[in-house]
């Protein structure tokens, strides 16, 4: 039984006792009982609209879940097994700055350093504090610097090496 068929009930009941009108107790009795009738209809038009509302926040959700899944999906398309919490290249690219991926040969820390890093020659890995060298002569020819240029500098460098093999 809902509210309103409780309250038709009791208003049944008050009416079936035959009770005067005309004196006041009887009247407010009455005007409590539309009240609460008033009341119930409010209620049920709250559980209407709380229906229909429950329902759009529903369908929200799902569209939200389809949006999470477009925009987050779970296949991840760098190989891994993580989706996206990887350490790949790719997320630390920067065209100014880039990163690389090195690995540590004494206990296989993999760590991203960036070119200027590498450019220096050598880094202590963090995890086990073994010198990481990178050597890079192969690449360059003997006249240009680590730097892929011909600077000035480069080649007072390159002269005074040669000097002092001489």
């Amino acid at each position: 039984m809902n509210l309103t068929e409780k309250i038709s009930y009791i208003k049944g009941l008050a009416e079936g006792l035959n009770l005067d009108e005309s004196k006041p107790e009887v009247k407010v009795i009455n005007a409590i009982l539309d009240l609460l009738d008033d009341i119930s209809y409010s209620v049920n038009d709250m559980e209407d609209l709380y229906d229909d509302l429950s329902g759009q926040v529903d369908e929200i959700d799902q569209d939200l879940a389809d949006v999470e899944t477009e925009l987050f999906d779970d296949d991840c398309n760098c190989g891994c097994d993580d989706c996206c919490d990887c350490d790949d290249e790719e997320d630390y690219e920067d065209e100014e700055n880039p990163f690389y991926e090195v690995t540590c040969g004494s206990c296989g820390q993999k760590l991203n350093v960036s070119e200027d890093v590498l450019l220096e020659g050598e880094i202590e890995c963090p995890n086990c504090g073994e010198l990481l060298e990178f050597d890079f002569s192969d690449l360059f020819d003997e006249d240009e610097c680590g730097h892929g240029c011909d600077c000035e500098e480069c080649s007072h460098t390159a002269d005074d090496a040669e000097a002092d093999v001489e």
